[in-house]
């Protein structure tokens, strides 16, 4: 049956650990978007792969069940804000890591400039100062909605609020 605190792991290790420009390209996503470690990064990766992935298998399926599957992805990535509302189903195999990564609540409030750096952002959202909505989210790589992104405030009891 397996332990319940035992869930499964979200994302996939690089299959060579010492690749020099891999490390790099991994080290500079981190400093831009302020990632606490690579795991995270690696996190994102894996949930672009799932995406492109799924848009690929739906490529062998009959053609009317390939227009649904297609046409459910490309509304999920639109309503994420990942991909404009022009989108065709070529660019959801077209993105990027670094599309996902601006999605992020931490990239999202730096932006907005309610934080000074993304290091400053990511403080703000794990220490609660930061909502979206009505809800405190004190996760900093929850992916934002698009109909969400006008939303993110300080919380009304942050002190940073009144400032």
């Amino acid at each position: 049956m397996g332990d319940p605190r035992r869930l499964k792991k979200k994302f996939k290790k690089p299959k060579h650990p010492y690749q020099k420009d891999r490390i790099l390209e991994e080290l500079e996503f981190i400093g831009k978007y302020g990632l606490r470690n690579k795991r995270e990064f690696w996190k994102m990766r894996s949930m672009l792969g799932r995406w492109r992935e799924l848009a690929r298998q739906s490529r062998t399926l009959p053609a009317e069940r390939a227009k649904q599957v297609q046409q459910v992805l490309i509304q999920k990535l639109i309503r994420l804000g990942i991909l404009g509302t022009d989108s065709t189903f070529e660019d959801v195999l077209q993105l990027t890591v670094e599309d996902v990564l601006r999605r992020r609540l931490q990239t999202l409030v730096f932006e907005h400039g309610l934080a000074k750096s993304m290091y400053h952002s990511r403080q703000l959202i794990v220490h609660k100062h930061i909502q979206v909505g009505d809800k405190r989210i004190d996760s900093p790589s929850h992916l934002v909605r698009k109909e969400e992104e006008e939303k993110i405030t300080f919380a009304p009891t942050s002190p940073f609020a009144n400032a």
